[in-house]
């Protein structure tokens, strides 16, 4: 098998702008082909693009947008979890030899509602997402006897790093009081509990041991991937407040990367709600069952970025096919030293979490440099 690395990236802000996603998959890519002169369209083999909006012919036209002529072109869905599977798919590619260099772009539209189950059509007022972020929400409050102002330190933290981020669409701080008083959304969810569905587009190339050394003196390697789909119903979980499938992803990351997780320095948390954070912290083995709103509140007393630098996807936005494009960009900037303000200090490992429906589908990767 190859080596796989990362030899460059580009991205977008995120916003609410009206755009079409034909050209937010535009700028990331122009992007990340300027910032990486030495990547030649010419030996880019595959071009895959991540995204809900699969109504278009959208692989094919990005490459025609810009100048390339792949073996390979597709699209990838997989809900929220279609970054990191598109970045998963690239990596057979080139591990296998199919391909030297794959192309992986991402994009959604503030308004991509996402791919909608058919019972979730029959839930009533609160339809998917919210209806299992509610459900997570009371059972793990219940399960752990963990209070809403705990709860709102997840969003209080991420929003006040993202702050750091250009990026990322939040621009204000917020107090725990700020987000108990937000917009009620059930009787678990407040407002800004959630993250935000937004604008944006996240690219990034991966390459072979031979063609990265061609581009770049400093490449990040994926060392460890792990993925596992439980099911599509969230019903199927093994219970509404832990996350079976983030467990065997990231079993399976670190094996392959030879890692335990007391070796990673910085991680990507996947927070679409406030719960997630600490479900997912238990999940990948940071913290014990019911304790990772401790290290919650450890990192942000101690103003440390380690837990989702960027601001997650409370603070950074949520454009469903770009977040795990996004995720593994802000990981790959902090193995560079390149991610200024927010830079974890001596960050050799990194990992990504990025999930879709639930936890019913999780990814795991593990960087390095």
């Amino acid at each position: 098998m190859k080596k796989v690395g990362i030899a460059g990236y580009g991205i977008t802000p995120f916003t609410k702008e009206d755009k079409k996603i034909e050209s937010i998959l535009f700028e990331s890519t122009k992007s990340l082909l300027e910032n990486n002169p030495k990547i030649s369209k010419n030996n880019i083999d595959a071009v895959l693009v991540s995204t809900n909006n699969n109504s278009k012919y959208l692989s094919p036209i990005l490459s025609e947008m810009m100048g390339i002529q792949p073996k390979i072109a597709h699209s990838v869905e997989n809900l929220c979890n279609s970054g990191t599977n598109s970045i998963v798919s690239a990596f057979s590619y080139v591990a296998s030899g199919l391909a030297d260099m794959v192309l992986v772009s991402g994009a959604e539209r503030y308004d991509s509602p996402g791919q909608i189950l058919e019972w979730d059509n029959s839930r009533g007022e609160f339809k998917h997402p919210i209806f299992w972020a509610s459900i997570f929400t009371s059972s793990y409050k219940r399960q752990f006897a963990v209070s809403d102002e705990q709860l709102a330190l997840v969003s209080v933290k991420n929003h006040a790093q993202a702050q750091n981020n250009p990026n990322a669409i939040s621009k204000k701080t917020y107090s725990i009081q700020d987000v108990i008083n937000s917009k009620i959304i059930t009787g678990d969810l407040k407002l800004l509990d959630c993250s935000r569905s937004c604008t944006g587009s996240a690219s990034i190339i991966l390459a072979s041991d031979e063609m990265i050394k061609q581009i770049t003196d400093q490449p990040i390697w994926i060392s460890g991937i792990g993925q596992k789909t439980t099911s599509a119903g969230f019903t199927k979980n093994e219970s509404f407040n832990s996350m079976e499938s983030t467990k065997i992803a990231s079993h399976t990351a670190l094996q392959m990367a030879n890692k335990k997780i007391q070796d990673v320095d910085v991680a990507e948390i996947h927070d679409a709600f406030s719960v997630c954070e600490p479900m997912a912290l238990e999940a990948i083995g940071f913290s014990k069952n019911g304790e990772g709103l401790n290290l919650v509140k450890e990192l942000y007393d101690k103003k440390d970025y380690k837990i989702n630098p960027r601001g997650g996807l409370i603070g950074s936005g949520h454009p469903l096919g770009a977040t795990g494009i996004a995720q593994t960009i802000e990981i790959t900037q902090q193995l560079e030293s390149n991610a200024k303000n927010r830079q974890i200090e001596n960050a050799k490992v990194g990992l990504v979490h990025n999930m879709s429906a639930a936890a019913t589908s999780s990814t795991v990767l593990v960087l390095e440099k």
